[in-house]
């Protein structure tokens, strides 16, 4: 195959309509800036600016071509830790332009693109070089983009044509506060608990050693490479100590904001308070920029856990379904009990799931300051259900464990990283009430059914018991800005597929969206997703990651974002750009209105 890199260092102007009429500018653009320009912000920010390059360029022919480097990015393409190394790494890509190249086993580079990444990086480490590059992204009409550790699914971390800014490496630190004081003395703030300021782009392991070693608990991601102060917590934000303390979101006490003016405002029940409100769950990358939260901490719990291994004997997929269908049943009483943690199911996975087993069930729950006996009498109905299955049509393990504290349990049980995901991929998200889960076995065993697939669809499904608890009573704080469809969550389900041929990507896509999707939205009607694990191609995505907060918060976004400087997928505000795609590709120059 012909090799081609097009327009090496992040020269992406493939023939657009940017830069004419309501469009940002983009490379090739007669409004596009001059090198001088570029030059003239790069001084500006001590020679932070980088001109992006594809992380697996040193396997394309050209000047970085390195086949030992080639070798080491291949090597580490499906590690979180990499990807977020680079400014254009991505945990979650939506494309894959440069692919890397197993040279040692033959493979011959095809062509290497830019794709949808920014062309520039500022690699900020100062507050104000931020504000230097929101200055010149507005100056020049050019597509914005903020980026922390790039682990989004919507593709909030791309940007076709554009400036980023990436706030990774502005940390001025994790301050503990014995007994929190607000900023500003703030009356309406309730809480003089522990809590921590997190001040920059740190990620979750950071934050979990500062309370680790004081044996506190925070509410952070069951993924330690996670970033803190981005769109996983502006977005809602679950964990595994979500079901005591509430979503990721409900921990802020205040914020400090960046505005699209270069302004930086303090946001909390006194001051700003609609902000404080939208970066509270109203969805990261649109409002302004977080640079700093103050979150709630909490006294550790011994922790008593379980997991639960089921795979079919003689391949009976329908016994699996079956018991499947039981625990649902189950899962908001297990909850009640105090309960909550995360599990994987599949009749055919694209990967084993129990030991060599590519169907089956598994699931890792955990309950805070709860004995073994309160565990045991909490799941003994559903052990008895799953009893019925075990030996004859199914193989059901499971196992207790006991921690000392909440640090324990996570490192053991929850805190680990995972593998970058593919471009070649669909997932959808829904969350669940009790009622869903309980009234109607047959309608639960019907959706459990459709979204199962069939065998060659190699359909994933992750169970996130994460709901119930503190995450239902939060409803009462007047500055939560998620879903309120969240305050009658027990339990969120992400289905995913994936594809091997480019052919089979509308069809899975549609499968998606409209069947898998579909079938759990007509159990769930008055519910909706989860934002930070979504559909791309949600069609209701206002109402379903937003509810009936999204007219709020466009009125908040207009009033602190007028001219639209912060734009990202299926965020607030979004719905009033469209991009124009170029040849065959589903991405290309950024431009105001509908399409």
């Amino acid at each position: 195959m012909r090799s081609t890199l097009w327009f090496l260092l992040g020269l992406i102007g493939l023939a657009s309509a940017g830069g004419k009429g309501p469009c940002k500018c983009t490379p090739g653009d007669s409004c596009w800036p001059s090198l001088d320009t570029w030059n003239a912000l790069n001084a500006s920010v001590s020679g932070k600016l980088i001109k992006n390059t594809p992380v697996a360029i040193s396997c394309y022919p050209g000047p970085y071509q390195n086949d030992a480097e080639c070798a080491h990015v291949y090597s580490q393409w499906s590690n979180e830790s990499f990807q977020s190394l680079s400014p254009v790494g991505y945990i979650y890509p939506t494309h894959d332009n440069c692919p890397p190249v197993d040279l040692s086993a033959g493979e011959k580079p095809g062509n290497c693109t830019l794709g949808p990444a920014p062309v520039y990086t500022i690699n900020a480490t100062e507050p104000e070089e931020l504000a230097a590059g929101l200055a010149f992204a507005k100056r020049n009409n050019i597509r914005l983009v903020v980026r922390n550790t790039g682990h989004d699914i919507l593709g909030k971390s791309e940007g076709y044509g554009a400036l980023q800014v990436w706030i990774k490496y502005i940390q001025k630190g994790i301050t503990y506060h014995e007994s929190y004081m607000p900023s500003d003395q703030c009356k309406s703030t309730n809480w003089n608990g522990a809590a921590f300021t997190i001040a920059g782009g740190y990620v979750w392991a950071d934050a979990y050693e500062e309370a680790f070693k004081r044996d506190l608990t925070i509410v952070g991601g069951g993924d330690p490479t996670v970033g803190c102060i981005g769109g996983y917590i502006q977005g809602g934000g679950h964990s595994p100590a979500s079901r005591d303390y509430g979503l990721g979101s409900d921990q802020i006490l205040e914020a400090q904001v960046m505005l699209a003016n270069g302004k930086m405002v303090t946001a909390n029940a006194c001051q700003n308070s609609d902000l404080y409100f939208a970066i509270r769950g109203g969805g990261g990358g649109t409002y302004g920029v977080v640079t700093s939260v103050v979150v709630k901490a909490y006294p550790s719990k011994p922790v008593v856990a379980q997991s639960v291994a089921i795979w079919p004997l003689r391949g009976d997929t329908n016994a699996l379904l079956e018991a499947i269908t039981d625990i649902h049943t189950e899962y908001p009483a297990i909850s009640d009990a105090g309960f909550s943690g995360y599990g994987s199911w599949s009749i055919s996975s694209p990967m084993p799931l129990v030991g060599n087993e590519t169907a089956g069930y598994l699931h890792a729950v955990a309950a805070m300051g709860k004995s073994r006996q309160d565990a045991d009498a909490a799941f003994a109905p559903l052990l008895k259900k799953l009893q019925a299955y075990n030996g004859t049509s199914l193989f059901v393990s499971v196992q207790w464990f006991e921690f000392p504290s909440y640090a324990t349990y996570y490192r053991a049980m929850s805190g680990g990283e995972q593998s970058t995901g593919s471009a070649n991929s669909a997932l959808t998200s829904r969350m669940f009430d009790k009622a869903s889960l309980t009234k109607n076995r047959a309608a639960l065993r019907k959706m459990i059914g459709v979204i199962a697939g069939v065998p060659e669809e190699y359909t994933l499904n992750n169970v996130e018991l994460v709901g119930g608890g503190k995450v239902l009573t939060d409803g009462e704080d007047r500055f939560s800005g998620v879903n309120p469809a969240w305050r009658s969550t027990y339990m969120v389900n992400v289905v995913a597929r994936g594809w091997a041929d480019e052919s089979a990507a509308q069809d899975v896509k549609r499968d998606i969206t409209l069947k898998k999707g579909g079938a759990m939205r007509l159990l769930t009607p008055g519910l909706g997703s989860y934002m930070n694990e979504a559909d791309r191609n949600d069609p209701q995505w206002e109402i379903d990651f937003f509810g009936v907060n999204f007219k709020r918060l466009s009125l908040i976004k207009r009033k602190y974002d007028p001219e639209g400087l912060f734009y990202c997928p299926a965020c607030v505000g979004s719905e009033n750009w469209h991009q124009n795609f170029i040849r065959s590709e589903d991405y290309g120059p950024l431009c105001h209105g509908k399409k």
